[in-house]
Formats: C-alpha cells, structure tokens, sequence
C-alpha cells in the first residue's frame, strides 16, 4: 500500500487549510462556493449548479467550500452534503456525498455518496428527497 498522496489529494488538503484561515477570517463563504462552481466546466459545473440550487431551495444549509469542492453545512459549520467534480480527481463521474451529519440513516447499511453524470427531473426529486431527510 502507497502512503503517497496524489497531487489531486494534496491540493484538496492545501484548500482544506485556506478554507479553515479564510473563514476565521470571516471570507464570504457562499461567494467562495460559487466561485469554485464557477471554475468548473461542462458537466460537473451543470451537476453543481443543480445541487446548489436544490440546497439553496430546499433547505437551510449554508453554502461553503471543503477541500476545494463545493459543500453545504449547518449552521454551526458541519458539513452535511458536498459535490466532488468528476475533473477534480481525474474519474468518469461525480459524486454527491453526505457526511455522518446528514440524517439518511436507514437500518445497518445505507448509501452516503452517489455517483452522478446527469440529473435528469426524477433524480433532482429524490435528491431533494435525500436533502430534506439530510437535514430533518
């Protein structure tokens, strides 16, 4: 087993640090995530503005970066559901995840991050299903 990291996995935790300075420094945290949205292209920049908008009308979270993706936390900053591109780490798709936070548990065994290359109207409604129940 490597104990080297990629460089993909060491920029994530480079942006992991500047994201902890930048918000004691009181940086403007949704304008952060919508600038990494923003840098995306194609395919990922679409699934993300999709998933920021679904969080943004549909729940309370507050939008913020985490390791350089978009992410969205509670209002005591934990993280409960981000976006990791497809470009990011070089792989044929996206991910939608949800950290520990997030309330989908469901019996012993349940999903906590989804592959996505499309979010056609059926998936945007169980996303915000899983959104909602995240957040409840």
């Amino acid at each position: 087993m490597s104990t080297v990291f990629s460089k993909e996995e060491k920029a994530a935790m480079r942006a992991a640090a500047a994201e902890a300075k930048a918000a004691k420094a009181g940086v403007d945290l949704e304008a952060a995530c919508r600038a990494v949205i923003d840098e995306m292209t194609g395919t990922d920049r679409q699934l993300a503005e999709t998933l920021h908008r679904l969080v943004r009308e549909n729940t309370t979270l507050g939008a913020k970066t985490w390791y350089g993706m978009p992410a969205y936390a509670t209002a005591e900053g934990k993280v409960v559901v981000f976006f990791q591109s497809a470009a990011k780490f070089t792989v044929r798709y996206a991910t939608i995840g949800f950290q520990p936070d997030a309330n989908l548990d469901d019996g012993d065994f349940w999903p906590s991050s989804y592959a996505v290359t499309a979010l056609d109207a059926a998936d945007q409604d169980r996303l915000v299903a899983l959104l909602k129940k995240a957040v409840n």
